[in-house]
């Protein structure tokens, strides 16, 4: 298997009333092409730091983070933002979209950001409408929305730049039962249909269930890293 993130001995720390504290210790981790992947841990453990270093949103302050090879923890800011549009998506708890754009602009934004001509963009976003169920909440604006459809629409904008892997922070958090489940179908038909890499930052035991790996963080250490077997599917 192709990896596509490769983690070397990553740590970060925070300074805490001048008491150096680590948020990521000696992290040593990779991740492989098609892997749908949940990092879990109590509050505190680190794992939303660990994604938002693996994503190029915070820097460590040891070792470093390549990607397809490139280590993103040498870039400079600039062209960390490049790197960033052009290579990964990110999915977050509180949605983040715009809220004066239609759910369209919003998935259409990033592509314009990377200059893709209009007729293509135009088929990228219907395939994508259709793949999340929401062609019809095309030209409505994010508070038109539920929650569940808003977020639909973050992954949607997510995959739109085409990513090498998509990083999800709690995405089910402010979901329903129902509307999380939804999101679920679609991510894991996502990742098997497009092999696209998905990681999850996560307490949530939906998304621990249909992670088809599960890395354990307690106090910024990695202490078990579980693989699934892979169930069958009819």
């Amino acid at each position: 298997m192709k990896t596509v993130i490769d983690a070397h001995n990553i740590s970060k720390t925070y300074n805490k009333e001048n008491i150096p504290v680590y948020a990521v210790n000696n992290v040593h981790l990779h991740i492989n092409q098609g892997e749908f992947t949940a990092l879990v841990g109590p509050s505190g453990s680190g794992k939303t730091t660990l994604l938002n270093l693996i994503g190029g949103l915070d820097k460590p302050d040891e070792g470093k983070i390549e990607i397809n090879g490139i280590d993103i923890s040498a870039m400079s800011p600039n062209k960390l933002i490049d790197f960033r549009l052009l290579n990964i998506g990110f999915v977050f708890q509180s949605f983040n979209l715009i809220p004066v754009l239609t759910a369209k602009e919003n998935v259409e934004f990033i592509m314009q950001l990377q200059g893709i001509p209009k007729a293509a963009r135009e088929e990228r976003i219907n395939n994508l409408f259709k793949q999340i169920d929401l062609v019809d909440k095309m030209d409505s604006r994010p508070a038109q929305l539920s929650g569940g459809q808003q977020q639909r629409v973050a992954v949607a904008r997510a995959l739109a730049s085409k990513p090498q892997f998509v990083l999800a922070d709690e995405p089910t958090a402010n979901l329903d039962t129902a509307s999380a489940s939804n999101l679920l179908d679609i991510m894991a038909l996502l990742n098997k249909e497009e092999n696209i890499t998905f990681i999850f930052s996560t307490h949530d035991a939906r998304v621990i269930e249909r992670a088809r790996r599960v890395i354990t963080l307690v106090d910024g250490r990695i202490v078990s890293d579980t693989a699934k077997v892979a169930v069958h599917e009819e």
